[in-house]
């Protein structure tokens, strides 16, 4: 997801968004962890994806002041 797309939506839409990709992260492990994990690239865009919800939502934050 592009970090315009997030900057749309609500910040508790955001928060649940970053919930749900942390819980898929944990399972990307798990799976790279037991060598059941074909494509590594999964990983790599999740944590950017990750990286990005953390950027908005800080964005916002700072803005509230």
């Amino acid at each position: 997801m592009k970090a315009v797309e997030m900057k749309e939506m609500s910040t508790n839409e955001l928060v649940e968004l970053l919930e749900k990709d942390r819980k898929e992260m944990f399972r990307l492990k798990m799976r790279q962890a037991s060598g059941q994990l074909e494509k590594s690239s999964d990983m790599i865009k999740l944590r950017k994806d990750i990286a990005r919800l953390n950027t908005v939502i800080r964005e916002r934050e700072m803005m509230k002041g």
